[in-house]
């Protein structure tokens, strides 16, 4: 017998591997096999009577490192439709599904706490020389069986342990608890639901077998209840459910507010500040059924349940759920395939719908729900469009919005100023020669961090100290040139020194902790001006904000991004959305040197959903996603010839049907640590057609003499073109 294995390689293909007589080796288990002068970890997808492979050429399993499967016949198959729709190997993409400990062979259960318990042979309580042994003995005898944290506590060793193992006294089990499912679901008192909500509520209760329920909600609707009491019917039936968030920021405020819900429930995070023995304990349980509720970012996409019930997408029109590396899949998309796959329902909740998602639910494919009342206000927030042509400026702030920044101050209230531009300035500028702080891997300028002293480029991460004089004239007149959040943070801690202030952006929160400590402290009411980028826009309940301040509003309205007006449109909605959740409505004010432009007029008078159906129709018009579909097809090296010709062969001299080609064109950042990057761009109106096109793409690469000599990739439905 044969096995056909995945090894994680970046080969578009399988292996066969003969297998050792006496070994059971079954679908789904990991195994170690010889690869050229390497062993390595692979995942066993069949096992067969035939190969193809001449005898001479077949190598054997060196070694079977599971008894029993880790990856079901049906998430092998989610896996596979994975590698198949984004065009990657499907080793690595079964690769990219596990924890780091299973990559590296580790055994699934390494961090599940063992059970010890008396033999037969154990029960007749022999007496041994040993006192703790012999105590160890009874001890087990009296409680019937006991973790190894347990005894431990009690005073007995892992030596110990070991000892009466080896004497065959006692045995050491693994159990994996899923209690829940058969006990009674323990329900916290709940809100009631206003009418709205209630038919939302209901239409998802009622529905069997799988239906995508898009939840457009303004902010502060009550979505996060909706998904609470949708909940309640897959718990109570014994099965598991997927709630994925954008942001590691906001798994811990979620997970408060679903366990303060369902006290007694298994709850599970699953996020990247996780060690790798955390996700692994989280991968095994919710493999294993013993945890209900599973709260993670993208990449909790790919564990494994026992009994999934329902996943919920929350904030699904993010781009933090699209990779951008690697494997460049969309979690939500695959949510969609998934729970198709599982005849499960799926909801999709967000104030500011991806024009995609919404499309989907014009055209009846989704079920729409809308929650237009915010629950805590009445009225909606107040937009204010401040013209800054003309208006004399302080570190980017307009007199008119720091006189608004006071008053709201003195009814001590909170203020949220964003700008989505971390560290001191974007650049240094000469004031003589007109020098800027050029980065000299990347087409872009290093950013200036005045608290660490450092020029850092924010692209391929290089860092370099602050030249004391232009490196071109020699002048030691260099100024900052722009505006970051630290810079905001200086100038306000200097112009309100008796208010506290809280800035939070990757800078601030590297620490781990560090985020949830922030934020504890401004729900608590100790910040009263906060400062930040979109890691304060996304789904965090500020009380107290009743003022947003939106800085270098400009920069989306004039892209050559066909989607920047749309992800403009949805940080505006989503910042302006922590204003005005305590009972009043908020005030947002938006920095503009075009106040009459047609997007921001219509987002300020008609709102996102008024905003988001009009684009709707731009680009039906224009041909663009989603009334067709796109792929990218990215290639880089260090000799921008190389790639110009790598990827000029690849298009045809005679067009195929129903495919548009354009490039090779630069990438819009042309040079990124140290190498040059083109892009093809390939765009059909049929997804099969697409798709069939790439399939022939890859076959023509991989037989392409300079495919080695670049570093490549295809992107299947982009999010930007970078």
């Amino acid at each position: 017998m044969f096995a056909e294995v995945a090894i994680k390689v970046p080969l578009f293909r399988t292996f066969d591997y003969a297998i050792p007589k006496h070994s059971t080796v079954t679908v789904g288990c990991r195994v170690k096999v010889p690869f050229g002068n390497r062993k390595l970890v692979a995942v066993v997808l069949a096992i067969k009577s035939h190969t193809d492979v001449p005898e001479a050429k077949l190598k054997t399993i060196a070694e079977v490192l599971d008894s029993s499967p880790i990856l079901s016949t049906d998430h092998i198959k989610f896996l596979r439709f994975t590698a198949q729709y984004y065009a990657h190997p499907l080793g690595e993409t079964l690769f990219t599904a596990l924890p780091a400990a299973l990559r590296e062979g580790e055994h699934p259960d390494k961090t599940t706490v063992a059970t010890f318990s008396l033999t037969a042979k154990g029960k007749q309580l022999p007496t041994l020389r040993a006192k703790k042994q012999q105590s160890l003995l009874k001890q087990l005898n009296e409680s019937g069986e006991s973790s190894l944290t347990e005894l431990k506590a009690l005073g007995f060793s892992k030596q110990q342990l070991n000892s009466l193992l080896d004497k065959q006294l006692i045995e050491e089990q693994i159990k994996h608890d899923s209690q829940w499912q058969s006990q009674t679901l323990n329900i916290a008192s709940k809100p009631r639901l206003n009418e709205e909500q209630a038919t939302a509520c209901s239409v998802i209760n009622q529905q069997a077998g799988f239906r995508c329920f898009l939840l457009e909600g303004v902010t502060g609707s009550g979505k996060t209840e909706v998904y609470l009491q949708s909940l309640e019917r897959v718990l109570q039936n014994g099965h598991q459910a997927l709630i994925l968030v954008p942001e590691i920021g906001l798994t811990p405020q979620t997970v408060n507010r679903f366990r303060r819900r369902f006290p007694d429930t298994p709850i599970d995070l699953w996020h990247s500040n996780l060690t790798d023995n955390e996700r692994l304990h989280t991968w095994r349980r919710a493999e294993k059924g013993s945890c209900a509720l599973v709260i993670g970012t993208r990449s909790s996409i790919f564990l494994p349940f026992k009994s999934l019930g329902m996943i919920i997408v929350d904030e699904e029109h993010d781009g933090s759920f699209k990779q951008q590396e690697g494997l460049r899949y969309h979690a939500r998309d695959l949510a969609a395939y998934r729970c198709a796959s599982l005849k499960i329902p799926l909801i999709l909740g967000t104030a500011t719908p991806a024009l995609e998602t919404l499309n989907k639910a014009i055209s009846s494919k989704y079920q729409l729900l809308t929650l237009s009342q915010r629950a805590q206000t009445t009225t909606d927030n107040q937009f204010l469009l401040v013209d800054m042509k003309g208006q004399s400026e302080q570190f980017g702030f307009s007199e008119t919005t720091l006189k608004h920044i006071e008053a709201t101050l003195k009814r001590a209230k909170q203020v949220m100023v964003f700008l989505n531009r971390r560290g001191y300035a974007p650049t240094l500028l000469c004031h003589e020669c007109g020098w800027l702080s050029q980065c000299n891997h990347c087409s872009a300028s290093t950013t200036y961090h005045k608290a660490m002293s450092r020029l850092v480029c924010h692209h391929c991460a290089q860092q370099s100290f602050v030249p004391p004089q232009c490196p071109d004239c020699g002048s030691t007149q260099i100024m900052p040139a722009g505006l970051g959040t630290e810079q905001l943070e200086s100038f306000l801690s200097e112009r309100f020194a008796d208010i506290p202030l809280s800035r939070i952006d990757r800078d601030t929160t590297r620490r781990k902790g560090a985020l949830e400590d922030a934020l504890a402290d401004i729900n608590l009411g100790g910040a009263r001006i906060l400062v930040g980028t979109q890691m304060l826009a996304k789904g965090h309940h500020f009380a107290d904000v009743s003022l947003v301040v939106i800085l270098d509003v400009d920069s989306g309205l004039y892209s050559s991004d066909f989607r920047a007006t749309e992800h403009m449109a949805q940080l505006i909605t989503q910042v302006a959305g922590r204003a005005g959740r305590s009972g009043e409505a908020g005030k947002v004010l938006l920095q503009t040197h075009f106040p009459e432009h047609p997007l921001l007029q219509d987002l300020v008078h008609n709102g996102y959903q008024d905003f988001a159906r009009y684009a709707l129709k731009e680009r039906e018009e224009a041909l663009l996603p989603p009334f067709s579909h796109l792929a990218i097809l990215r290639a880089q090296a260090t000799n921008a010839q190389l790639v110009f010709d790598f990827l000029s062969d690849l298009v045809p001299a005679t067009p195929y049907c129903g495919i548009q080609l354009l490039g090779p064109i630069p990438a819009p950042m042309e040079r990124m640590a140290g190498k040059y990057r083109y892009q093809l761009h390939i765009q059909a109106s049929e997804r099969m057609v697409l798709h069939n096109y790439i399939a022939q793409l890859m076959a023509y690469i991989s037989e392409h003499k300079l495919a080695n000599r670049v570093r490549w990739s295809i992107d299947i439905d982009p999010m930007d073109t970078y």
